[in-house]
């Protein structure tokens, strides 16, 4: 340590058994009066020192005002809850009075109070029980050092230990009530697994209502800076409408046991529109529901949507966490709504979700927030396609494209035309729809700090219920431009768009109407206010590697967005079609996550751990492995390694242990009959009217050419496959 200047300071022992085992260094410092000393904490002795450093400021505190809510506040508050008598029925007037009748009552039992708290958040396990037991040692300390008492001392040793062991259990119950609470929800066990051993990701720098106002002027001039970049001259592309009879006319009112089982299923959430937390209004819900009822109904009966319920609070989420969070489009703009009002869209939802299924009305090659649709099917679907044409000896070009902010660009006239020409929605319905997205505004709020309120005049909000619904019906003419160029396969996640053209090595002249199908879109988009990102526009060439040049001259202008590798919704796909770099990706994250769970393992019982690991890594690992049948024997393997390290984690066995027994013990099915697993779970939920229809299209009933005894037991016609697969 000389040779880097580093003087060492502490001579003689520092241990009780007399070694020189703790030692002091410093660079450019200079400590004086170095004094080992024993302080009856452990069997290492003290080394106490002084420094001439700059004095740090002490930790900052900050105001909060809230209403802080108890077990009773629940109970106190029903026993409160009088419902005002009414005999209008406007919405509006409705609202306001249970509104106002709610605040009343929260004002009396729980007012809002301010206090100041520490600006860094406490240890969440330190409770009270280990503040009385701290106060406690704490006082005892201070007549050790007062009288010097040997018998002082012991008792301060004791209850130190004692302090000590109440914490690391206070520790292990907190995390076992976390992952026992969030054991039926893997996002939340997730989210609050994460917080404790990755850093917490940035968020949005606002200090001030002005960072809240820039942030609004952001994103508002960035929705119209997309509009305004339209082209006047595009706003025309006639498509022939679909011709069908009214799906919907009105809707239905509900009974309150409907509706108080449709609120216990929300989940809670916050923002700073609400009246009541959402919390207690799920407490207290057997009290207030006929209020809520009435509201409701009176919404749905008269057509109009209750002012209240259309004032949203912006709320910028990072993308990613890799991005900058000093820049304004590194965030995403997240809506809150009171919980009142995603009550009213769920409702709403649940009706137009059955009369658009009943009617058929979806495109069937859209997966996005549809029931049994999912991202694994779509990605099965489009790997199908083209792993199908390049046995057959075929080359396919895949294009991903994506969408310039979609959800804030929608235009709410052509939304109301689209579900009146291409859904058949009239009378009442529609009038809700046209009263649900008008006169909408919005602002920015981070913590005290909330910005002016804004019109919202395009766009359907992002964090709604029926934001997503409306999404996909507003891209419904879409599937009629793409289905119309015979040999162009499409598929779509939302705004995510898949367009894939497979052909014969001489057929390279049929990569043109790629040209043409890319034109047309371009054309519609920019007539519905809808802009494709062309920076985030991907090519990825299946084909031979002698094929692939040839191929990528032929895109002509499309050249330059080809990539040797693509990300299609979370999977990484490449040219040939084996999934190597998706599982690089995949056995480096896993790692990544077993470590940190390996940190918390001491704290956490065998079930709990078990539950963990299932959430970080075989969901991880699960993910999409339906059509994972395409990997190599070597990136199996190393998928296999993934598994047995969390099972020796698990068990607690060496790496020398047999990993076949301790599978067996777990009942972990390894990962390659897990893929089959999975693709057999596909295959039943297609032949019952649980999966897909594009998915059910690709099974191929066994009919037997004469009478034989198999044919009444509904096989399927089994694909060619390879001698090493049989």
């Amino acid at each position: 340590m000389d040779s880097f200047s580093f003087p060492q300071h502490v001579s003689g022992p520092t241990h009780t058994r007399g070694h020189p085992l703790d030692l002091v260094f410093t660079l450019s410092l200079n400590a004086d009066g170095v004094c080992p000393e024993d302080v009856y904490i452990s069997d290492h002795h003290c080394i106490f020192f002084n420094l001439s450093v700059s004095a740090s400021p002490p930790p900052a505190r900050r105001m909060v005002s809230s209403r802080f809510l108890n077990e009773s506040t629940a109970s106190n508050f029903s026993a409160a809850f009088d419902p005002p008598c009414s005999s209008d029925d406007d919405p509006d007037s409705l609202t306001s009075q249970f509104n106002e009748h709610c605040l009343s009552i929260l004002d009396n039992i729980c007012p809002v109070r301010t206090r100041s708290v520490p600006a860094v958040n406490p240890t969440p396990w330190f409770n009270d029980s280990l503040r009385s037991l701290k106060r406690q040692y704490r006082k005892i300390e201070r007549l050790w050092k007062k009288t010097h008492l040997h018998v002082h001392l012991l008792h301060l040793k004791d209850l130190l230990t004692s302090f000590n062991s109440a914490v690391r259990d206070a520790r292990v119950s907190y995390f076992s009530n976390l992952v026992s609470q969030s054991k039926g929800n893997p996002k939340v066990l997730f989210n609050t697994i994460s917080s404790i051993v990755s850093p917490a990701p940035p968020t949005a720098s606002i200090h001030s209502v002005a960072d809240c106002e820039n942030f609004l002027s952001f994103f508002v001039d960035k929705v119209n800076k997309v509009r305004s970049s339209i082209s006047p001259s595009a706003l025309s592309l006639p498509l022939p409408t679909p011709t069908r009879p009214i799906i919907l006319d009105s809707f239905a009112p509900v009974s309150l046991p409907e509706l108080t089982k449709l609120g216990n299923s929300m989940k809670t959430s916050a923002c700073p529109l609400h009246i009541l937390p959402s919390s207690l209004f799920k407490s207290a819900f057997q009290s207030i529901g006929p209020s809520v009822l009435s509201i409701i109904n009176a919404s749905l009966v008269s057509g109009q949507v209750p002012a209240y319920f259309k004032n949203a609070v912006i709320h910028p989420l990072l993308k990613k966490p890799s991005l900058d969070p000093s820049l304004h489009s590194s965030f995403r703009p997240i809506s809150k709504l009171p919980f009142i009002s995603k009550i009213l869209e769920k409702v709403v939802a649940k009706q137009l979700t059955a009369a658009l299924d009943e009617h058929n009305i979806y495109d069937s090659f859209q997966s996005g927030f549809r029931r049994a649709h999912s991202t694994e099917t779509a990605l099965l679907r489009v790997s199908n396609d083209l792993l199908t044409h390049s046995d057959a000896g075929d080359c396919s070009v895949l294009v991903l494209l994506d969408l310039t902010a979609a959800f804030d660009t929608v235009d709410h006239h052509l939304l109301l035309e689209r579900l009146r020409d291409w859904v058949s929605l009239s009378g009442n319905a529609l009038e809700w729809f046209s009263s649900y997205l008008s006169e909408r505004s919005f602002s920015v709020a981070i913590s005290k700090f909330r910005s002016s309120t804004t019109s919202l005049t395009h766009g359907v909000p992002q964090g709604s219920v029926l934001g997503p619904l409306l999404f996909l019906l507003y891209l419904l003419p879409l599937q009629h431009i793409l289905s119309s160029f015979k040999g162009i396969s499409y598929h779509l996640y939302a705004d995510d768009i898949q367009l894939y053209i497979s052909f014969k090595p001489h057929e390279m002249s049929k990569l043109q109407l790629l040209h043409t199908c890319l034109d047309s879109i371009k054309t519609w988009m920019a007539g519905s206010f809808l802009q494709l990102n062309e920076d985030k526009t991907e090519i990825l060439i299946c084909a031979p590697d002698k094929l692939v040049r040839k191929v990528r001259d032929s895109l002509g202008q499309l050249a330059s967005l080809t990539k040797p590798s693509v990300r299609n919704l979370g999977v990484t796909f490449d040219p040939a079609l084996d999934l190597d770099s998706h599982v690089n990706s995949l056995v480096r994250s896993s790692f990544f996550h077993l470590r940190n769970i390996a940190k918390l393992s001491p704290i956490l019982s065998r079930s709990e751990l078990e539950t963990v690991l299932h959430t970080f890594i075989s969901s991880r690992s699960d993910y999409c492995n339906s059509f994972f049948t395409c990997l190599s024997r070597t990136s199996l393997n190393r998928r296999q390694v993934v598994q047995n390290a969390c099972a020796r984690l698990l068990s607690k066995s060496s790496k020398h242990t047999h990993i076949t027994p301790l599978l067996l013990q777990l009942h972990w099915l390894p990962v390659n009959f897990r893929i089959h697993f999975k693709i057999l779970v596909l295959v039943y939920r297609a032949l019952h009217g649980q999966a897909p229809s594009y998915i059910g299209d690709l099974l191929s009933p066994y009919t037997p050419s004469r009478s034989l005894r198999s044919s009444d037991q509904s096989l399927l016609v089994v694909q060619h496959q390879a001698k090493d697969q049989r």
